[in-house]
């Protein structure tokens, strides 16, 4: 049982870094993306930045409820909730502001 154990909390850990990696890589190029459209001008800046950032958003939001598992104090637990919560506003809003701006 204790194998088992071990092992799914190295599978978890290695996938929330996976998760974390892809985020912060759909963030970055999204963030590159938006400043190279903002010096052509296009007109579909603001729409791609926060379709890419919702994306990354996405990605990190999963990583955070891959967290959940590995916790093993309610101290953690609310401090991951907290984090989930503050990810998925942002992720509504920018959803919100993507809504708005099609």
């Amino acid at each position: 049982m204790e194998l088992l154990q071990t092992v799914l909390y190295q599978i978890v850990e290695i996938s929330i870094l996976v998760f974390e990696y892809i985020g912060v890589a759909v963030i970055l190029l999204s963030g590159i993306k938006g400043i190279v459209n903002y010096v052509r001008r296009s007109p579909s800046t603001r729409l791609d930045l926060a379709k890419g950032l919702a994306m990354g958003l996405e990605f990190k939001l999963g990583s955070e409820i891959l967290r959940t598992v590995v916790v093993r104090e309610m101290q953690e637990l609310i401090f991951v909730a907290g984090i989930i919560a503050l990810r998925a506003v942002l992720t509504i809003l920018i959803h919100w502001e993507i809504k708005n701006e099609e």
